[in-house]
Parts: C-alpha cells; structure tokens; sequence
C-alpha cells in the first residue's frame, strides 16, 4: 500500500490498527512486523515536538532530529512491509465480530483486530511574542530533555503555582541562576512549602506581564516585561496546558485520568477489549526513548493476544 490515505473506499483488513506515528507508533509497528503481523500505521504528519531541534538522550543517537528519528522509523516500517497511510483517523468504530474499523480523512477505512493508540498530546503556549522564533533551540518545555545544554545558564520558567515551582527546582540540577515570570498570572503558591523553597534557593518572582522575547536569530538576549524592565536571559522553560491529540481515546471509552492520559495497565491494555495505548497519551514521563520504548512493550503484549491458544502454554 502506498502512503497514502488508501486507495478507494474499500476496507483493508489486518492484525494490528496503530493511530499516530511518533516513536511509540513507529516502534510498535517495527516490532508487530519483525513478529509477522500485518499491520497499519496512520499518521496526521504533525508531530508535538516538530520544532524542536534535537532529540537528547536517545541511546546511540545524539543530537537526533525529530524528522530524522521519523523518517528512519517510516523507512524501517515500509522496509518490513508496514502500511503507512498519512491522514487523519477520524474515528474508530467497533464492529460485531470484536474487530475495529478505522475511519481515515477522505473515506478510507481499514479494519484491525487490534487498535494501538499512539495519539499524543498537543501543547497551549503562553501567547508572547517572539516565543515560537526560539523554540526548540532556547524555549522548552522539558527540564529533563533538555535542562544538561542549560547547565550554567540563566534560566527563565515560565508559569505560574506548583507546576513552575517544580519546574524550577528541577532546573537547579544544572543552574542556580533562575527566575519564574508568571506572565500577568498570580503566583499562586498557597502552599508555604512553595515560597520556602524559592527563598532558600534564591530564586525570585516576577508577575508582570512578558512583553516580548528578545532575540538575535535563536539566541534569547533577555525578556522585556510590561514595566519595561529587561529579565537578561539565556533560555526559557515554559510549563504549558496539554490536551490529547484527539478524542480517539475518550470515543472508544477507555478509561482516563483527571490529565486526560489513557490509563494502561503493565501490558499497554486500556480499560477497553483489544484497545493498546502508548507514548504521551498514557501517563509517565514524556520522552522520545521511553515512549519507543513503550511502543515496544506494547506490541509486544498485542502479539501474544493474537497468537491462538493452541500455540500457548496454559499458565501456572
């Protein structure tokens, strides 16, 4: 099958049905392939972490670009004879004999016995000007992806409540020379665990308003707050609002949490028969080597659903 979003209006049927194409995705499907299942993988193309500039971490990889990371994993899983459909799912319907159809942009369809949700999650920036120019290469969201090329830096969080607290106190592993800009918003740190903390460590507050981002190409030279005091600044951490990448999840009834990540138990199985999730959408850390990772472990439990009893040892 090319990569496309199908060819007519028939339905293809296989083994395993995957919803998004990150690492989890891509992972899952080079594994469900290596153990000879057919399997689908529907892509939307719009990757959470497009811009940023390299994936850290990555065992073997460094300095590994997201589109990099992507376009290998999409090689190896046409190269195993993988089904990539780049489209949108627009549902997933259950069918009478235990099955799922997929329901793809344009009137596609494919039908899986198996469903892996790979969906992710999509961020809510804080709406300041100059932000998007340095994202990626100085602005992020992640202490723990990228707080080692802050180390000794001048660090800005942006955000407000516990979530900034802890943001910037993970931040000291590799800096002691931060601040938190709330951006307008109230501190909100009614717990006096919070502005003790901040004291010991000497890391002030400000809540006025960030005007703009200043920058020269994607270096950051300091932030401009609304009372035209100038925040001199190496890079920014911003704690964001997340939501899921779509309803795919909450539509097939999988059980969720008060973040909306879908709850999984050790094998990658929803509250839902046959229904898998992994990556982002599921609660943990949010990293690119452990949601491969996770992608792995959850074809993994997907494969022994699928291989018939006669095949299997009962359990003791």
């Amino acid at each position: 099958m090319s990569d496309a979003a199908g060819r007519g209006k028939t339905a293809e049927t296989y083994d395993v049905g995957i919803v998004g194409g990150g690492p989890a995705g891509l992972s899952a499907a080079i594994w469900l392939a290596r153990y000879l299942h057919s399997a689908v993988l529907v892509d939307s193309g719009d990757p959470r972490n497009w811009e940023t500039r390299c994936i850290n971490g990555y065992l073997g990889l460094p300095s590994l670009r997201p589109a990099e990371l992507r376009a290998r994993g999409r090689q190896a899983c046409r190269d195993l004879g993988v089904a990539v459909h780049d489209a949108l799912v627009l549902r997933i319907e259950a069918t009478p004999d235990d099955a799922f159809d997929l329901c793809i942009e344009g009137g596609g369809r494919v039908t899986a016995q198996r469903v892996l949700l790979a969906i992710g999650f999509r961020d809510i920036w804080p709406d300041i000007p100059g932000l998007s120019r340095v994202y990626g290469a100085n602005a992020h969201v992640c202490p723990d992806c990228d707080g080692y090329e802050s180390r000794g830096k001048r660090l800005a969080v942006i955000g407000n409540g516990r979530h900034a607290v802890g943001m910037a106190l993970n931040l000291t592993t590799w800096s002691r020379d931060i601040v938190i800009c709330t951006n307008g918003r109230p501190a909100d740190f009614d717990d006096p665990e919070l502005c003790e903390k901040l004291d010991a460590l000497r890391i002030p507050v400000f809540t006025d308003p960030i005007r703009r981002v200043c920058y020269d190409g994607t270096a950051i030279e300091c932030l401009e707050l609304a009372n035209g005091s100038r925040l001199a600044t190496d890079k920014v951490f911003f704690t964001i609002a997340q939501y899921p990448a779509d309803d795919l999840g909450a539509e097939l009834g999988c059980a969720r949490d008060s973040g909306g990540h879908i709850i999984v138990d050790e094998h990658h199985h929803t509250s839902v028969r046959n229904v898998f999730a992994a990556g982002d959408i599921v609660p943990g850390p949010q990293l690119a080597i452990a949601a491969a990772a996770e992608g792995a472990v959850a074809a993994l439990a997907i494969h022994k659903s699928l291989v018939p009893e006669g095949r299997k040892l009962a359990p003791v």
